[in-house]
C-alpha cells in the first residue's frame, strides 16, 4: 500500500509504533493485522494531519471521523490508541455513549449542555472539547423524571452547531448501518453526520478481536 500513496512519513513504521502502544496500553494479545492495515492508513493520515495523503484517500480534514463496524473489530481501542498519534490542538477524549445515557438518568438535561457546550480553560482561553462518542447505538432512550430523551441525538445535533460555527470536530464509533443511525437517531442526525463525518468502515466480515 506504501507504494500507492505519496507520503513523507513512513506509514510501516508508524503502524510498529502504534502496536508497540497497544500493547502497552491492552496487554500482549494486542496486535494489528495486516488486513486492518487499509483502515489503519486512514486513521494514521487523518490524525496525523497528512494533508497529502489525506487528499489520496478522499479525507477531508476539517470533518470529524467516523468508525464503523462490527463488533470486537477494534474499533475503540484503535481511537484510544490514535489519542497518541494526535497533534496536541486536536486531542479528545473517548466517552461511552452508555456513561452519557447513565449521567443523563442521574443529572437529567444538564449532561446535554455539558457535551455539546463543554469548554475548558487552556492558556486561559476557554477551548471547546473535542470527544469522540463510543459505540453509539449501544445507549437506549432514557426517562429523567417520567421525560424520554435521544440524548445522543440532541447532542450530535449540538455538535454540529459547534462544527459549522466554531469547526469544532466530533469523532464516533458505532457498529450501526446508515440506514440504523436513520432509524435510531432520525434523518436529521443522520444528515448532519453525513455533513461533519469522515466514514471510515472496518468489512462487515471483520475478525472478532476478543
Amino acid at each position: 500500500m506504501e507504494t500507492e500513496i505519496k507520503t513523507h512519513y513512513n506509514y510501516s513504521e508508524i503502524i510498529l509504533w502504534l502496536e508497540k502502544k497497544g500493547v502497552e496500553l491492552y496487554g500482549n494479545h494486542f496486535k494489528i493485522l495486516e488486513t486492518d492495515h487499509p483502515i489503519i492508513y486512514k486513521l494514521i493520515a487523518y490524525f496525523l494531519k497528512d494533508e497529502q495523503t489525506c487528499f489520496q484517500l478522499n479525507i477531508n480534514l476539517n470533518k470529524g471521523i467516523m468508525l464503523s463496524g462490527p463488533v470486537g473489530c477494534g474499533k475503540t481501542s484503535l481511537m484510544n490508541i490514535m489519542k497518541h498519534l494526535t497533534p496536541i490542538e486536536h486531542k479528545f477524549s473517548v466517552k461511552p455513549c452508555r456513561d452519557i445515557s447513565f449521567e443523563f438518568i442521574q443529572d437529567g438535561y444538564e449532561i446535554i449542555h455539558k457535551y455539546s457546550k463543554d469548554l475548558r480553560l487552556r492558556g486561559g482561553q476557554p477551548v471547546a472539547v473535542r470527544y469522540c462518542f463510543d459505540d453509539l447505538g449501544i445507549e437506549n432512550n432514557l426517562k429523567y423524571f417520567g421525560n424520554e430523551c435521544n440524548v445522543m441525538a440532541e447532542i450530535l445535533l449540538s455538535r454540529y452547531d459547534l462544527f459549522t460555527s466554531k469547526k469544532l470536530q466530533t469523532h464516533i464509533t458505532t457498529n450501526l448501518s446508515a440506514s440504523e443511525i436513520e432509524q435510531t437517531y432520525g434523518n436529521r442526525v443522520r444528515s448532519r453526520m453525513r455533513q461533519m463525518l469522515n466514514l471510515i468502515a472496518f468489512e462487515k466480515t471483520a475478525k472478532d478481536k476478543r
